[in-house]
């Protein structure tokens, strides 16, 4: 288990001067300085510069390769600090887009995050055409029943949607492999913890955890 912690930053500082910041890592969690040291993807290298990135932040440093290897991981990170580009990649990094099944699922606590988080995945997995969707209230359901009967490697929603989404059997969870809960302290304080473990007993048992908590 890896288990991350950073000092808030604004997201120039956070992709551009990891050095400025202060945190604390797991013993035997080491930084990997740049991106090209990480294993990943060419294409996927691509779409992180195109997205604007230059090296990887603090928490990407350190949380980015204990994820690609299957470790559960812990991480606590300010909003800015490279959080949710981090997710965005390492997702594109697991997902097979040769097969179209849902394989990596996103949960937030807010509308306006679960579609960031889609948005930002889109835009790193621009050449390796990743298909990704957002499930949040607010939305058409027939929208979200049409892309997900078309077929998508990624969802990124609130607790609410996506668990309606399961039980209505169109959101299929037999090749999801990774779970993300971001500013998963927040989902349990709105009172999302019936509905994410609802959707946790959908998901196939040998399933990666990843947790992002907010300091």
């Amino acid at each position: 288990m890896a288990t991350t912690s950073v000092v808030p930053a604004n997201r120039r500082r956070a992709a551009n001067a990891a050095e400025e910041l202060e945190f604390e890592t797991t013993e035997g969690v080491k930084a990997i300085a740049s991106f090209e040291e990480m294993g990943i993807k060419d294409d996927l290298l691509r779409g992180i510069y195109q997205y604007g990135f230059e090296k990887p932040s603090a928490i990407q440093q350190r949380a980015v390769t204990p994820i690609i290897q299957g470790r559960d991981v812990i991480a606590q990170a300010q909003s800015g600090t490279g959080k949710t580009s981090m997710i965005a990649l390492t997702v594109c990094q697991f997902v097979d887009t040769s097969k179209r099944e849902v394989q990596a699922l996103i949960l937030s606590p807010t509308r306006e995050l679960a579609s960031q988080t889609e948005k930002v995945i889109l835009a790193i997995g621009d050449f390796i055409n990743i298909q990704a969707h957002a499930c949040i209230g607010g939305k058409s359901v027939g929208e979200d029943i049409r892309k997900l009967e078309y077929g998508v490697h990624v969802v990124s929603g609130t607790p609410g949607r996506v668990c309606d989404m399961i039980k209505r059997r169109t959101l299929r969870t037999r090749d999801i492999k990774m779970l993300v809960l971001d500013e998963s302290d927040e989902m349990l304080s709105r009172g999302f913890k019936d509905q994410i473990y609802d959707v946790y007993r959908y998901l196939p048992p040998d399933l990666q955890v990843l947790s992002f908590l907010m300091p």
